[in-house]
């Protein structure tokens, strides 16, 4: 029995490591929210942009669920811009 509690504690750590994936409609660009980061409004995070292969640091301002795709409304410091990323749902 201890074993299954250990496997499933495992499964649960793993799924927790994973980076998240999304899209930038906008830009025309995925982007990759990497652990470690807390995404709750108000938190400042740095997110990979695959468009310039760059890292840019960026403050959410507004987390929204539709169905299956969050949309994470954020302003990019770096670029000085808003931006809204749809992420998979996970």
């Amino acid at each position: 029995m201890k074993e299954f509690f250990l496997a499933v504690g495992l499964l649960g750590i793993g799924s927790s490591v994973l980076a998240w994936d999304g899209y930038d409609y906008e830009a025309g660009q995925y982007v990759e929210i990497e652990t470690g980061n807390l995404v709750r409004s108000g938190n400042d995070i740095e997110v990979y942009d695959y468009g310039d292969g760059q890292y840019h640091n960026v403050e959410i301002q507004d987390i929204t669920r539709y169905g299956n795709t969050v949309e994470v409304e954020v302003y990019d410091y770096d670029t000085g811009e808003y931006r809204t990323f749809e992420m998979d749902g996970k």
